[in-house]
């Protein structure tokens, strides 16, 4: 199987793209030229030749006439062509691989959506030149720009064999990344999903203000906010450093204001002096911004939320 995509300066739409079919096509050939015999004999012609036709593996943008675009308006380039087409079977392909869990078609796509949505669209903007380097000065496509040769490497590598090497080097080490960012997305929205019944069944105290969780890397802030009114504060279990984190919940997403903070007291201590302060032996630190505490074990973490639910009952500073 033959991808082919053009050749010279690359971009994070077309190696985004690539990679989504190679992660589908593993044994695939990736051949970077703007020959038109080589790109007409192709199985995947990417970001070159003129045509949109998924039906014969050709996702160009660039021809004349050109109009595609998503419901919200975004236009397409090649990520989102190629992931339009393809972004459903590469997450189901990537969640057994690297989950071991087979999704629905109906989740495969529903997931591909988001990601599309976070990500894959934002590429797009960049590259038709709706929005610069979208989102931001280091957003992923400037990241992905920057793997280009620069002026320097030209001088140095000229022109032939030596050069095409390298650049098409430079393109797998772009595609290697975007693959890698490509997993993890994945792996999050399905850990996200697959998370949602353990956090739902996880074990309610002190009149549900409270909430234990077994593993700490459970994901649990959406579940909490949405369902969850009455919690205040959530104590996990952090398996990966065998110590026991002390949580407050976020309002929103996007903010780290709580529905009760931490104690003002605890702010920024460490070991004896928050031990001395809290009463807990084995207290580890208080962020300082109080938004989360750790202590060595169980009992310890669960007097600390004790006292942080009477600070917020007795009215004390650190109720948000």
């Amino acid at each position: 199987m033959l991808i082919v995509t053009h050749g010279g300066k690359f971009h994070a739409d077309d190696a985004w793209a690539v990679a989504v079919l190679k992660v589908l096509f593993p044994a695939a050939q990736i051949v970077r030229t703007r020959d038109i015999a080589t790109i007409e004999g192709a199985d995947f012609a990417v970001d070159v030749g003129g045509i949109w036709d998924p039906a014969t593996g050709r996702f160009d943008h660039h021809q004349k006439g050109f109009s595609g675009a998503r419901a919200t308006g975004v236009p397409y380039a090649s990520a989102g062509l190629v992931w339009r087409e393809y972004g459903g079977a590469c997450v189901s392909a990537l969640c057994a691989t690297h989950i071991g869990h087979q999704l629905s078609d109906e989740k495969a796509r529903e997931i591909a959506y988001g990601i599309d949505t976070d990500i894959v669209q934002y590429l797009d903007l960049s590259d038709v030149g709706a929005a610069k380097n979208a989102p931001g000065g280091y957003g992923l496509s400037a990241v992905i720009s920057g793997f280009n040769p620069n002026w320097l490497d030209e001088e140095r590598l000229g022109y032939g064999a030596d050069a095409d090497a390298y650049r098409l080097g430079q393109f797998g080490s772009a595609m290697a990344l975007l693959t890698d960012i490509i997993i993890n997305a994945v792996k999050y929205r399905v850990g996200a999903m697959l998370a949602v019944e353990q956090v739902r069944q996880s074990q309610p105290l002190e009149k549900g203000q409270l909430l234990f969780l077994k593993n700490g890397a459970l994901p649990w802030t959406q579940v909490v906010r949405k369902e969850m009114p009455k919690v205040l504060f959530v104590i996990s279990h952090s398996l990966a450093e065998n110590r026991y984190m002390l949580h407050t919940v976020p309002v929103s997403q996007d903010s780290f204001k709580a529905r009760a903070d931490l104690p003002e007291t605890w702010a920024g201590l460490r070991d004896a002096d928050l031990a001395a302060v809290t009463g807990v032996p084995d207290a580890i630190f208080c962020h300082n911004g109080r938004f989360i505490a750790a202590a060595k074990s169980y009992q310890g973490a669960h007097a600390m939320a004790l006292q942080a639910l009477d600070a917020v009952a007795a009215g004390l500073p650190g109720k948000s």
